[in-house]
């Protein structure tokens, strides 16, 4: 059965991805990184959600998932709105996380009270 945790973690880190690709494509304009610094930063965060978001299924996943949000937090010194949104991701994952994890030790649960 797949795990609710790691998909939810997964599914958050993809919405993260656009956005930090977003963000990077905005760079240039609001502050003074260069157009292709703020897109190589840009890609290079999107492309590690989508690393961490296909890499779930080991604990490496969920770390580098957790790195992201830390990197999208630190993020907010170069452009303050990151502090926001970095916050609000962080929030999401760490929700995907509990609640998934909540979910996963239910269907385990009654799995066992069904085989019982």
């Amino acid at each position: 059965m797949r795990s609710a945790q790691r998909s939810m973690c997964a599914g958050m880190l993809g919405l993260q991805a656009v956005v930090l690709f977003l963000v990077g494509v905005t760079l240039p304009s609001v502050t003074d990184v260069g157009a292709g610094a703020g897109i190589g930063i840009g890609l290079g965060l999107a492309v590690l959600c989508v690393v961490a978001a296909g890499l779930m299924r080991r604990r490496v996943g969920v770390a580098l998932g957790w790195a992201v949000q830390v990197v999208s937090l630190v993020l907010g010194f170069v452009i303050t709105v990151m502090f926001a949104l970095g916050a609000v991701f962080l929030a999401l994952y760490a929700g995907a996380y509990v609640l998934g994890g909540k979910i996963d030790r239910e269907r385990a649960e009654r799995t066992a009270a069904e085989t019982a």
